[in-house]
């Protein structure tokens, strides 16, 4: 087995989840990734905890999806989850297509009955991680090996230094009261941050990390956004996602492949027109663009912002946190002709930040 998995394994246990003796921990991850999920187990062991594997495979989960229209939130799937110490989800891929011919509608009411089983598995101690499998590869354009030292580069790093760095930027949107973010021509849009938390991603929810992310205040995003890098959604591509906002809400959008998805997406439920969240790239491992959002929403010189579901740890007692059954990240590049202002300062421009060598003040 190549160590590096070993090493994955390890950071997961220790760094994201933190497993302890006696925890009752379950492993949910396909076939593919088999490598790391026995490297899980023989850590896990090691730990003195209890691993439960459950094999995720989206053959299966197609199958299901198309047998019916309506889903109910299945109670042992549930009840699992309620007994349940730590969740780790390995991410991986036999065919990145497997669910594209999964009616948007059906994927829509699936992600609303599964909402309190998502919540559920979110109040524990939980982590996300992606096993560098071949149809991912081919999906970024790479080859085999070279997405495997990708994944690893930007997974097994040292993140107790990826925290200092971002903290820098952390201490900058935590006391703030407005961000507005504006790219090219296309986006210019502001929001209120006022009372919420920014928090610093360094590889313990998401494996890997690399961003600052917090939640608008609901009702306060105004303006229009272009996210001119693909989104990659049940198996199916949209491109060129536009957004206009009022008071907080969608009041237009449109995309130029698979409107009609976008469009599922935005009508799943009432929160879903609403932004959730706002998160700022910075691990500058992640150098290029590879249709996996768990790695391209943390590149460097790129923002990413979510219609659905608001993450309760970023919103301050007195705002509202935004419900919904999805949260759909999109990405705009800021590598030119870009800025991020905060409470009317600059910081960053161009994809640099402020604290960061290279930086220019006007």
């Amino acid at each position: 087995m190549d160590p590096r998995i070993r090493e994955h394994a390890e950071t997961v246990v220790d760094h994201s989840t933190d497993v302890q003796e006696g925890d009752n921990v379950v492993i949910s991850a396909p076939a593919v990734a088999s490598d790391l999920a026995v490297a899980l187990h023989e850590v896990i062991g090691d730990r003195g905890a209890n691993p439960i594997y459950l094999n995720a495979d989206d053959r299966a989960k197609r199958a299901f999806l198309r047998s019916r229209e309506e889903f109910d939130t299945p109670s042992h799937e549930r009840a699992l989850m309620e007994q349940t110490d730590v969740f780790v989800h390995l991410r991986s891929s036999e065919n990145a297509t497997e669910t594209s011919d999964v009616q948007p509608e059906t994927t829509a009411a699936y992600s609303v009955a599964q909402q309190p089983i998502r919540e559920e598995r979110l109040s524990k101690r939980w982590c996300l991680t992606q096993f560098p499998a071949p149809a991912n590869a081919q999906l970024a354009g790479m080859s085999t090996e070279a997405y495997e030292n990708f994944v690893w580069d930007a997974v097994n790093k040292d993140w107790d230094e990826q925290r200092e760095h971002q903290k820098q930027l952390v201490e900058i949107l935590d006391p703030a009261d407005e961000v507005r973010i504006v790219s090219g021509e296309h986006t210019d849009v502001r929001m209120s941050v006022a009372g919420n938390r920014a928090i610093n991603d360094y590889g313990e929810n998401n494996l890997p990390g690399g961003e600052v992310f917090t939640a608008p205040v609901v009702e306060s995003v105004e303006g229009s956004v272009l996210f001119d890098k693909p989104l990659y959604h049940q198996g199916r591509e949209i491109t060129d996602v536009r957004l206009e906002f009022e008071g907080g809400e969608v009041v237009e959008h449109s995309a130029a492949q698979n409107e009609d998805l976008l469009t599922e997406v935005l009508e799943t439920d009432e929160g879903a027109s609403r932004l959730g969240e706002l998160g700022i790239g910075m691990n500058r491992d992640i150098d290029r663009f590879t249709y996996n959002m768990l790695f391209d929403e943390k590149m460097g010189d790129t923002v990413h912002m979510a219609v659905g579901m608001a993450y309760d740890e970023c919103v301050g007692e007195e705002n509202a946190v935004n419900d919904s059954a999805v949260h759909v990240d999109m990405i705009v590049d800021m590598a030119e002709d870009s800025r991020i202002d905060v409470d009317g300062e600059v910081v960053q421009r161009d994809g640099t930040f402020v604290f960061e060598s290279g930086f220019e003040t006007n």
